[in-house]
């Protein structure tokens, strides 16, 4: 008589749970518009972070008078301005310029908009009214013509297109914050924190601030082209950056003077901007898309 051997019965493994960002990753991968987005946002960065190793000159540097408003050309890209410049070289820095007011200014939009947002989501009541009177009357304002008002009384310059592009780019990250903060105010996390005597801030601080990343997130990326096109415009309009420093709206406004005969002075940097524009508002709303709370685990 033969002995049977038991073979030992091997359990499958429990199947491996994914994270939410694992799955926001997914969705995000899946939109390919925010994908294109993302990338082109990229190289634009890495484009205006290494200027000076990818252009021939300085943005400024007059080295070609006797080739004024010469058209692209292999030694030129982009051909040269009015005044003997390398064009390519401008556009290149003026990335420079337009993305950096737009992050800045989109930081400080958060900056505004997340304490803002986190006292009227989680007090409501009178404090949500008045902070909700205040996003009505930024929102019935038309930022272009406030922004120009207040170009002109501040007279340009960089750090104040940076404060006007705050002052109405916090709206936006307010009222995400603000929804999120109301989502979450009533779940069992937030009531244990007040059971156990935890003060507002510091449930605010702690706990509610920190499960809004995602709309944060979001707000600041769909702030940065808002940004950019009020520079854009109030450089175009003359109260922007000064010159002699590349910005696209001032170069625009330049080229429009040439465009019936060297088009090349104005198509540029209205396709740079416009080009910018629209990565970042895909890759935002990719962004957007994939952290949205409700699509998690689908």
């Amino acid at each position: 008589m033969t002995d049977t051997i038991a073979t030992p019965i091997i359990e499958p493994a429990p199947p491996r749970q994914r994270s939410p960002l694992w799955f926001a990753w997914q969705r995000f991968l899946s939109n390919k518009a925010a994908v294109a987005g993302g990338i082109v946002m990229s190289i634009l960065i890495l484009m205006a972070v290494f200027a000076p190793l990818i252009t021939p000159v300085p943005p400024e540097a007059q080295l070609f008078l006797t080739q004024s408003l010469a058209f692209p050309s292999a030694e030129h890209w982009f051909g040269v301005d009015n005044l003997g410049r390398d064009f390519y070289t401008r556009i290149v820095y003026g990335a420079r310029v337009s993305l950096s007011i737009g992050f800045i200014a989109a930081g400080f939009s958060v900056l505004i908009g997340i304490p803002l947002g986190a006292l009227a989501g989680y007090f409501g009541g009178r404090t949500d009214w008045v902070i909700m009177r205040i996003i009505e009357l930024f929102s019935v304002v038309p930022p272009l013509l406030a922004a120009m008002l207040l170009g002109t009384l501040l007279r340009g310059g960089y750090m104040s297109i940076v404060a006007i592009a705050a002052l109405f780019g916090w709206v936006q990250v307010c009222l995400l914050v603000r929804a999120q903060v109301k989502a979450f105010r009533e779940k069992e996390f937030v009531r244990a924190a007040q059971a156990l005597g935890a003060s507002p801030w510091y449930i605010i601080r702690r706990h509610l601030i920190p499960n809004s990343i995602s709309p944060i997130i979001v707000g600041f990326v769909l702030a940065i082209p808002l940004a950019m096109m009020l520079e854009a415009s109030l450089s175009f309009l003359g109260i922007g950056v000064p010159p002699p420093t590349a910005t696209w709206g001032q170069m625009i406004n330049e080229g429009i003077n040439f465009m019936f005969y060297y088009w090349h002075l104005a198509v540029f940097p209205t396709a740079a901007l416009a080009i910018t524009v629209l990565a970042t508002s895909l890759f935002g709303d990719g962004l957007r898309d994939a952290l949205d709370p409700t699509l998690k685990g689908r």
